[in-house]
């Protein structure tokens, strides 16, 4: 349910609603822009409450929600959500290019990647220092050492880091050494943890679940904004279906459907949506031209050594090409989106 206030509406009159609202059980989160104040009433308010709201001074009117997610639409927030992550943006005019190793395997490596990555002109750098595997022999990661060699990379380089965590724990190490935590598909609907880090004032990049429908994935990120973090990026990255050609089905199809009726921004990992090295340019590109406002790209010195996902994985000459075609796609596609506005 959202409370419309009147484009007059003082900043008492604002108070006085978020306190009555409080004082009836519910919790609000209140967005101002440029035109109006909007109050956002989180629970399960019943018609009654209206009755109550609607005769405060300040108020103009009461929408109800027609979904059970409020915070991540544009009823709630109607301008386009830019997240800032470490000292650049993910939302905003620029592609938003976030690269690396699947995992942390030496300083060596890591290295190597951040600076073909920084050179290219990418702005973030991933990599994983916890890495939940299918199986338990698979390499796990190296932990907080990983995470210190991320962010010697950030010292070196610039670049603002991305990185997962897989529990409260996690979180608590991550935003030690990192500029974004990173929610993996396994933990879409860890309810805990997204309540955890929807305490914390940190970006967090939210990857789609395995098999996440349009409204599980944006329900995910309800979760962590009704606790009050509004720095959400999301990520498609592949359900999986029946297919069998590449490792998961990359559902492209998502960005535009949350662009319709979300303002958070959402980003698109070909990598493990293919899990296939000579899928991921295409795709890649595909994200582009379909209105991805960034990609995440697995990159590695030697892909075929790699510890984790180098079937994946494109080589330095291959990610720099991608990059310079993906940044070519962006403008045409601005420019001709700028066309059709004019």
């Amino acid at each position: 349910m959202l409370v419309i206030m009147k484009k007059e509406a003082s900043k008492e009159e604002v108070c006085l609603v978020e306190q009555t609202i409080n004082r009836l059980g519910f919790c609000t989160n209140t967005v101002k822009n440029s035109t109006r104040t909007i109050i956002s009433i989180t629970g399960n308010p019943d018609q009654a409450i209206v009755y109550y709201l609607e005769n405060l001074p300040g108020v103009a009117e009461i929408i109800k929600a027609t979904k059970s997610y409020i915070l991540v639409t544009k009823q709630f927030h109607s301008g386009k959500s830019v997240i800032k992550v470490g000292s650049a943006e993910i939302g905003g005019s620029e592609l938003a290019v976030i690269a690396g190793p699947c995992a942390v395997e030496s300083k060596e490596q890591v290295l190597k990647t951040a600076a073909v990555v920084a050179k290219s002109g990418a702005k973030f750098f991933r990599g994983g220092a916890f890495k939940p595997r299918t199986s338990p022999y698979s390499f796990q990661g190296l932990g907080e050492d990983g995470l210190k060699m991320l962010a010697e990379v950030r010292e070196r380089f610039g670049l603002n880091i991305i990185t997962e965590a897989m529990d409260e724990r996690g979180v608590d190490l991550v935003i030690k050494y990192a500029d974004c935590v990173q929610i993996g598909a396994r933990n879409m609907q860890n309810f805990s943890l997204l309540k955890y880090v929807g305490r914390l004032n940190i970006p967090v990049l939210l990857k789609r679940g395995m098999s996440a429908t349009l409204d599980e994935f944006l329900l995910a990120a309800e979760y962590i904004m009704s606790e009050g973090n509004h720095n959400i990026i999301l990520c498609e990255r592949g359900i999986r279906t029946f297919s069998t050609h590449a490792r998961n089905t990359l559902d492209l199809s998502i960005v535009p459907a949350v662009q319709n009726i979300s303002h958070l921004p959402i980003v698109v990992d070909p990598s493990h949506g293919t899990g296939r090295n000579y899928m991921v340019a295409p795709l890649a590109k595909a994200s582009v031209a379909v209105g991805a406002d960034g990609l995440m790209l697995e990159v590695h010195p030697c892909p075929e050594e790699a510890l984790c996902d180098g079937a994946q994985a494109l080589t330095f000459d291959q990610y720099t090409k991608l990059y310079e075609e993906v940044l070519e796609i962006r403008k045409v596609s601005c420019e001709k989106t700028a066309n059709l506005t004019m």
